[in-house]
């Protein structure tokens, strides 16, 4: 039965649906209320917009250590204000919606799931009506106001972007230095040669940590610790003086065997010490990036198109192992600018 009223165009197949008489708003006889509802959305987005700006105020202004009822008082500006722009451009948006669009009651009758050129078409035209009668070009208040709120928008996206970490080049040295020893990254302990065996690898670090300045004050504390010693985080590996082939230059960069490489994968930089004893081979287990550690840290697989940077070593007076220097080459994932970098460094070199 139902089918067959589809079929007839002439036919409405619910004579009286119930529905209640259309009841037209405020906005729709009254000029004034719609003036005012005009304000009082272009008013929720210039609200938006002064959050919005608040929001890159707050970041630069306020101490990230600075407290605030108990909370950390960026924390609290930053969701506040985020948050708060946000609610205000939904709010208007629905009330743009709710008071000022069109206000049409609108039947749809069941169709095939192919819809004729025809509706296609009709469809179209309602979203123009649509956008005609939202009054987006005939209310430059409305319209600006928004267009403001939502380019302010993106100011906080621009300064969280920015502040992901420093950009990748010019970002070439290390905490190592001259006379700083290799430590355990476990126990932080110094190193010795008789501490390691053919074909052992150990996870160390710098002895940052224990630097004081002519106070007795550590160097780096906190979380400028944690990432100068992740950056400079290295592999020590033990293996027979007459395997290890060293470039030109690198003569003297080992003892007795002892070698040790950067941990940061040259690729991506992944942390890297699955050590085969055999091939001397270190493998990268995110994307299998294979580095000779006994051939000057050559890449033999994977993606990585840079060698391992090795770090030389010595002894002081102690007998404990240390660096020579820092890192010769740039301890890094490869990015666009590395080569440019690389080249700068060996020219002054």
């Amino acid at each position: 039965m139902t089918d067959e009223l589809d079929r007839r165009p002439d036919t409405e197949p619910v004579k009286d649906p119930g529905l209640a008489e259309h009841a037209y708003r405020l906005t729709d006889v009254d000029p004034a209320q719609e003036k005012r509802a005009e304000r009082q959305i272009s008013g929720m987005f210039f609200a938006a917009t002064l959050l919005l700006v608040g929001f890159v105020v707050a970041y630069i202004a306020i101490d990230k250590d600075q407290t605030f009822l108990g909370w950390s008082a960026m924390n609290f500006a930053l969701g506040s204000t985020l948050g708060f722009a946000m609610l205000l451009m939904g709010v208007g948006i629905i009330q743009w919606a709710k008071k000022l669009m069109g206000d049409h009651e609108m039947v749809e009758m069941r169709h095939p799931s192919a819809s004729p050129a025809e509706d296609r078409a009709a469809v179209l035209d309602d979203l123009n009506a649509g956008i005609s009668e939202s009054g987006f070009g005939r209310r430059p208040m409305i319209r600006n106001s928004l267009l403001g709120a939502m380019g302010a928008l993106g100011l906080p996206a621009i300064v969280l972007l920015r502040d992901l970490g420093p950009l990748p080049h010019g970002q070439r040295d290390t905490v190592w230095k001259k006379g700083m020893r290799v430590v355990n990254d476990v126990s932080g302990t110094p190193i010795k040669p008789s501490d390691l065996e053919v074909g052992q690898l150990v996870n160390a670090e710098p002895a940052i940590m224990y630097e004081t300045d002519a106070e007795g004050e550590h160097v780096l504390h906190g979380t400028e610790l944690l990432q100068a010693k992740s950056k400079a985080a290295v592999i020590v590996v033990r293996m027979r003086p007459e395997d290890v082939t060293a470039s030109k230059g690198r003569e003297n960069w080992g003892i007795d065997g002892i070698l040790c490489y950067s941990k940061i994968c040259t690729h991506v930089g992944c942390p890297i010490s699955l050590y085969e004893q055999q091939t001397h081979h270190v493998l990268c287990p995110c994307h299998q990036s294979t580095f000779d550690l006994a051939d000057n840290g050559r890449v033999t697989f994977g993606p990585a198109h840079r060698p391992l940077p090795q770090l030389p070593l010595a002894l002081d007076s102690e007998g404990y192992i240390v660096a020579v220097s820092d890192f010769p080459d740039i301890v890094a994932p490869s990015y666009p600018e590395l080569a440019r970098d690389q080249k700068k460094l060996d020219n002054k070199s």
